[in-house]
């Protein structure tokens, strides 16, 4: 995985049951877009070497329906109470969490991750004690679920009769309108405030937490773009349904893209509230990374779009 804000690969492979297909109670509000043409990828010049936002290139996107908000903790509760289902992180019994974010007994901490010391493998660590086992859903109902794999979000796709967005639907959603915009609502950072959850201060020692929060933020947090859509940028990373390839912007198709056809890991788009310009500037519309698709963090959840994917 590329050098960035989000947490190491879980490093194992498995493939839990999905709920049953197609009967879920999805309530969150869509947004119907109309598609069209549009110019994906870097062009301001600040891409990250080795993520592949360059060429740019024109995609022509059908029309589809998309989430206004990312999946939230109750949203989620509310397939797991459906179907029973249990995430990759129960699963495997651990998840990485953000060492300022811990609530875990000593003992439950499995040590910092390789590379990224500012993570940490902690056993008890899920949806549903987001920073360990002395942690619980209290309060955030309606903040983005988080510790979800993507195996995980496909699971819950399959039940409520969704799919994961295509990168290139992300991407033209983020935009909301703005063609070669750096982020969702124009190329400058800040006017007179915050304008998405992302990391303020000496990133991962201090965060003077400027814009309201160190982890999440409810999902209806700071304004919408022009489509309607909630933090498309910050607060979580956001699992789209492509494979990973970062050379893949050089050959992608003109129509309704869908990514390479095999990989190792799932695209990620979005950043986080763990993002910095010190360290990880991948908080804007042409960002990319990704991560291993049973692979789960605290930073990282999904939003769904509609389930015919267009050819």
């Amino acid at each position: 995985m590329s050098d960035s804000c989000c947490a190491p690969s879980r490093g194992e492979a498995s493939s839990p049951p999905p709920g049953p297909a197609g009967c879920g109670d999805h309530g969150i509000e869509q947004v119907v877009l109309e598609g069209g043409s549009f110019a994906m990828g870097n062009t301001n010049g600040d891409e990250n070497v080795g993520d592949g936002e360059t060429p740019v290139h024109t995609v022509e996107l059908s029309p589809y329906s998309i989430d206004a908000t990312s999946v939230t903790n109750a949203d989620f509760a509310r397939f797991v109470d459906a179907t029973g289902y249990r995430t990759e992180a129960e699963i495997f019994g651990y998840s990485a969490v953000f060492h300022l974010a811990l609530a875990a007994e000593p003992e439950e901490l499995m040590g910092p991750a390789s590379g990224t010391p500012w993570w940490a493998g902690v056993r008890g660590a899920d949806w549903r004690h987001p920073g360990g086992s002395r942690s619980d859903l209290d309060g955030l109902d309606e903040h983005p679920v988080v510790h979800v794999s993507w195996n995980d979000a496909v699971a819950y796709c399959k039940w409520a009769g969704r799919r994961l967005p295509t990168e290139a639907e992300w991407e033209y959603a983020s935009r909301g309108g703005l063609d070669g915009a750096r982020y969702p609502w124009g190329d400058e950072l800040i006017d007179d405030e915050w304008r998405c959850n992302i990391w303020q201060g000496d990133f991962p020692r201090a965060n003077t937490e400027e814009d309201g929060f160190l982890t999440t933020a409810p999902a209806r947090t700071f304004e919408p773009n022009g489509y309607g859509l909630w933090q498309m940028v910050g607060n979580i990373w956001e699992w789209c349904g492509d494979w990973f390839g970062p050379r893949y912007y050089k050959f992608s198709p003109t129509e309704n893209p869908h990514g390479p056809s095999l990989g190792a890991a799932r695209v990620i788009r979005g950043g986080s509230y763990l993002c910095h310009d010190s360290y990880c500037n991948r908080y804007r519309n042409a960002a990319r990374s990704s991560n291993t698709p049973e692979s789960s963090m605290g930073n990282a959840g999904f939003r769904t779009v509609g389930l015919t994917r267009p050819d």
